[in-house]
């Protein structure tokens, strides 16, 4: 035992008397461990951040066509619009008597980059994310009045809204000026607290809003010499004629197959019911192929570093002939100089997955908070997960099985070869 400590120290000594070559080492094992974990760890992150988006829906239910661009739209506000469906049919779903809960969504505008949801205020009761959690206020109430608007967190704070605060929609995701319903402004009335989904990146108004800013709007712009100020729009029926997309939760679980068939040979009108699982599921296989393409390449970039690190000690072990010739003659066996080796190999190894793994942790801190503002990603660090470790626990084998090429040069270097090197 005290030999294999002996030979331990030697080796890290070793090492380090070569630090400034082998430090090119550690840093090319440290970047392939970084990819490799990294690719690994947004990945799974990323699926876990859109599985947990909407929890407790039970079916999306739209006008028929797609069923991934609907729950990208409806759901995670990603993507163009698609076809609405008419409100008459979500009023028919809401009163069926499978149905507990309806959620109507209506999209199209926006604030800043923000989407803006028109819908009900169901939405604050019913929609649940994260296995079951409610959305809660951080400050305020949901809307009441018309004009009344609720921020998410990510809003609020990129803005500084507070209660009582008054904004401006646009028409669209357009950033032209003149497409602003300035004649129509909000006042905040609720903040949302910080939930990482999607929810966080969007403001809510009343179905009856989404009308009222748009009662003097045709074909995406105002009518030349029709203007209705906001004071005169509860004039007007403000109940809207269709819907982005409906939420819907049912008694019973059970009965969403026979629904959504119903849904599909609906009469009065061409919808569909999506499943979220589903759907997600469906997306997730489309990019698997995508996913194992890029775990390909940061792999071949960790067997390159891997490959590096035996070329490196490969190439030194000419001008260490003598070394090791010398501590053959000191006593060292021939295994001994294998292990020492293999042992150098290991713990520059170590030192890169080491290295790796802090560059992980302060890459996830610079860039998790501009992921969540922009996209509404969460990232975070966490203990490896067993795939993770999996991951780490290859790159040691491949490490290990790397550094016995040199090794085993050295175990065959003779003692009388080192010994008549000419100086």
């Amino acid at each position: 035992m005290r030999r294999f400590f002996y030979l331990m120290s030697l080796a890290r000594k070793s090492a380090w008397n070569r630090r400034g070559t082998l430090s090119l080492v550690v840093l090319c094992i440290a970047l392939s461990t970084l990819l490799l974990l990294g690719i690994e760890r947004i990945r799974n992150q990323i699926r876990e951040n859109f599985v947990q988006a909407v929890s407790g829906v039970d079916l999306v239910v739209g006008a028929r066509g797609g069923d991934i661009p609907l729950m990208l739209y409806a759901v995670f506000h990603l993507g163009g619009a698609t076809n609405g469906m008419g409100w008459e049919s979500a009023r028919r779903i809401a009163a069926h008597r499978d149905v507990a809960w309806t959620i109507p969504l209506s999209l199209g505008d926006s604030h800043n980059g923000h989407p803006v949801v028109a819908t009900t205020p169901d939405f604050f009761d019913h929609y649940r994310f994260r296995a079951g959690r409610r959305i809660e206020f951080a400050q305020g109430r949901a809307f009441d009045a018309l004009f009344d608007v609720v921020v998410g967190a990510e809003v609020a704070r990129k803005a500084g809204y507070r209660i009582g605060s008054s904004l401006v929609l646009r028409h669209g995701n357009s950033d032209v000026r003149l497409a602003e319903h300035s004649d129509k402004p909000f006042t905040v009335t609720g903040i949302l607290a910080p939930t990482g989904t999607p929810v966080d990146r969007a403001l809510y108004i009343s179905l009856a809003a989404m009308e009222a800013i748009h009662i003097d709007w045709q074909g995406g712009a105002p009518i030349p010499g029709f203007q209705v100020r906001a004071d005169q729009v509860g004039k007007f029926d403000l109940t809207p004629k269709s819907i982005t997309a409906l939420l819907v939760g049912l008694k019973s679980r059970s009965r969403v197959f026979a629904l959504q068939r119903e849904l599909g040979a609906w009469k009065e009108e061409a919808l569909m019911g999506v499943m979220p699982g589903v759907a997600m599921d469906r997306l997730w296989r489309m990019l698997d192929i995508g996913e194992r393409v890029l775990l390909l390449v940061s792999a071949l970039v960790t067997l390159t570093g891997l490959a590096g690190l035996a070329s490196a000690i490969l190439a030194g072990l000419g001008e260490r002939r003598r070394e090791l010739a010398i501590l053959r003659s000191a006593g060292a066996r021939p295994l001994d100089i294998l292990f020492l080796l293999a042992c150098e190999g290991v713990l520059l190894v170590f030192a890169g997955i080491a290295a790796g793994l802090l560059c992980l942790v302060l890459l996830l801190f610079a860039i998790g908070p501009i992921l969540a503002s922009r996209y509404g990603i969460v990232l975070y660090f966490s203990c490896p997960a067993r795939e993770e470790w999996l991951l780490l626990g290859g790159i040691v084998v491949a490490g290990s099985l790397a550094s016995l090429i040199p090794a085993w040069r050295a175990y065959r270097i003779s003692l009388s070869d080192g010994l008549t090197l000419s100086t």
